[in-house]
């Protein structure tokens, strides 16, 4: 039983923070699910990645543009993004069936052009989820202030949600309640699904910076910690809510919980361990979306336990202890969620430029 196995067994998921045609048709993603793999996830700087690859997407794209010879960069994009989508949704289609639509997600995010619109958004994921026309598509949504009133909609509406860009334990909490909103108007909430996705990483090279400025010894003593601790909190109060009063009577209606996906979990810090934010999260109803270097070092060499909630009071200690060197987490998570649509919007745009690029040159 490798450590993918012996995670599932916690209750927890692995997915892949990877898409590309190449990993699809090689059979190289179908070898993953073998493995464990239940899911898989995007975003504009994994579609960058991918798609900008020299001999990538190069017969897709002429046959594309062969068949709809008017369509624009934009539009040439998102078939190709589409048409990804749905072959990963086909590989996952029988883990989807056999979890009762519990797992085999792949998510498709929306233009982070549109993060500061709540009804653009919600009109591009409409479009999207019909586009694809798969049961086991999740539609992502930055949890910005414009985009959780949009996971209301289209919850209440049946379109499966990844939220993702979450930073913050307010912020989470704001994702789970537009969730219970949402399942509340539904008519049919066991049929529809929705993860929260807490980035990891980037707390703690953020807060690291902080510590070292400091020079002191007690703070120093804290790097690489932070971001473990908040997710602690994260999943303590994901207990609570669906665990508790707030979602008592969504789950009498047969609703779902909104699973935790831990997002960012490669180690940016080559001082910790490969498999830091895998091994130190692992929790039920949690899904590592892992990119594929740390999957690999998972496989590899990974350890299991029911960490997540080991030590939950040292965590809030570690968390308050960030306040005796004035570093304001708060403020913090702020800047990350804003740099967070930024990163993605210059991914989108350099993409675009890449393909119109490439489609002057052929």
């Amino acid at each position: 039983m490798n450590s993918i196995q012996l995670l599932q067994k916690q209750g927890a998921s692995v997915w892949l923070d990877f898409i590309s045609r190449d990993l699809i048709s090689s059979g190289e993603l179908k070898q993953f699910i073998d493995q464990g793999v239940t899911g898989v996830t995007s975003n504009p700087s994994i579609f960058q990645k991918a798609m900008c690859e020299p001999s990538a997407y190069d017969e897709p794209i002429a046959r594309t543009r062969k068949t709809f010879p008017d369509l624009n960069v934009e539009g040439l994009y998102e078939k190709m993004a589409i048409h990804t989508i749905q072959a990963a949704a086909d590989d996952l289609l029988p883990v989807y069936r056999s979890s009762a639509g519990t797992d085999g997600f792949v998510s498709l995010e929306v233009s982070p052009r549109l993060s500061a619109s709540t009804v653009q958004t919600v009109e591009e994921a409409r479009k999207l989820w019909k586009a694809v026309g798969k049961p086991n598509l999740m539609i992502k949504v930055p949890a910005t202030p414009e985009g959780i009133p949009a996971v209301e909609t289209l919850t209440a509406e049946g379109i499966n949600v990844n939220v993702t860009l979450i930073f913050s334990l307010p912020q989470y909490n704001a994702v789970a309640q537009a969730y219970i909103r949402g399942l509340a108007k539904n008519p049919q909430p066991a049929k529809v699904a929705s993860v929260a996705s807490y980035f990891v990483s980037r707390i703690d090279t953020a807060i690291d910076k902080l510590l070292e400025k400091t020079g002191n010894p007690d703070a120093l003593a804290l790097r690489g910690k932070t971001a473990v601790a908040c997710c602690k909190m994260i999943y303590r109060s994901f207990n609570e809510i669906f665990y508790g009063e707030a979602f008592a009577a969504q789950l009498q209606r047969g609703a779902r919980v909104q699973k935790l996906v831990w997002g960012s979990t490669g180690t940016k810090n080559p001082r910790y361990s490969d498999v830091l934010y895998v091994e130190e999260i692992i929790g039920k109803n949690t899904i590592n979306t892992i990119p594929l270097p740390t999957l690999k070092a998972f496989l590899d060499h990974g350890k299991v336990r029911p960490s997540v909630t080991e030590n939950v009071a040292g965590a809030e200690i570690i968390l308050a202890d960030l306040k005796k060197f004035d570093i304001n987490l708060d403020s913090v998570t702020d800047q990350l969620l804003t740099e967070g649509v930024v990163a993605f919007v210059q991914a989108y745009d350099q993409l675009i430029e890449s393909l119109k690029a490439r489609c002057a040159t052929k």
